[in-house]
């Protein structure tokens, strides 16, 4: 019954997929984290570039800024990011700038309701003490706003995991470029279905358990 799958590399593209949540899960964080700041931070000029990022971002399709990933920045204008002329490794790491930029709105307003829950008097007591913005926010504000988010991060990781298949419209080989490939060869629709649909179940199930119980274990305590 799965002997047809002998013919293709499921496990390079299973591969490719993890590669590119996992790289795309870090930039994200670190970008997210960078517009959290802004966005509660005492200088209007980044608050409102943080919150216009994230009201734009958000509401453009993924699909929209992959392609400009690849159309705009390399076809137009011969953005490489360090690749040369390996065109795989182009449109690799440009699915996951295109990720990073889509998902950190998401990893910026999941960090903003944890840092929402951290009580105002201790960020006024901190600056009793001398403390600067930067301080606070990196000893006393984002700490716990991590503890209380990781919850709603596991969410934005596992719809991450899932919308790395929007890689395939340039052309990257991870899982949903393979199940095109497969379907247009084989004809074993449902049976392809289940595979590729399982793969994602096997990739966020635990992804989604693991990190709810580390949620319910580092919750601050109010």
């Amino acid at each position: 019954m799965f002997d047809f799958l002998q013919d293709y590399d499921l496990a390079g593209a299973v591969w490719t997929t993890v590669q590119l949540a996992v790289l795309s899960a870090v930039g994200s964080l670190i970008w997210g984290t960078m517009l959290a700041a802004m966005r509660v931070g005492p200088v209007p000029l980044m608050r409102a570039f943080g919150t216009a990022y994230v009201n734009i971002v958000r509401n453009i399709p993924l699909t929209v800024i992959i392609l400009f990933a690849s159309l705009g920045l390399n076809q137009t204008l011969g953005v490489t990011l360090g690749a040369g002329g390996d065109f795989k490794t182009i449109n690799f790491r440009l699915a996951v700038l295109g990720l990073i930029l889509y998902t950190s709105s998401f990893v910026c307003e999941a960090l903003r309701s944890g840092i929402n829950t951290v009580p105002v008097g201790q960020a006024e007591a901190a600056r009793a003490l001398g403390l600067g913005f930067g301080q606070v926010l990196r000893l006393v504000v984002l700490p716990q706003a991590f503890r209380s988010s990781v919850i709603p991060l596991a969410n934005v990781l596992i719809a991450l995991i899932k919308n790395t298949t929007v890689a395939a419209a340039i052309g990257v080989a991870e899982t949903a470029l393979l199940m095109k490939e497969m379907i247009e060869n084989e004809a074993q629709l449902l049976l392809i279905a289940a595979v590729i649909a399982l793969v994602f179940v096997v990739l966020t199930l635990p992804t989604g358990l693991i990190l709810g119980w580390v949620g319910k274990k580092v919750a601050v305590k109010r």
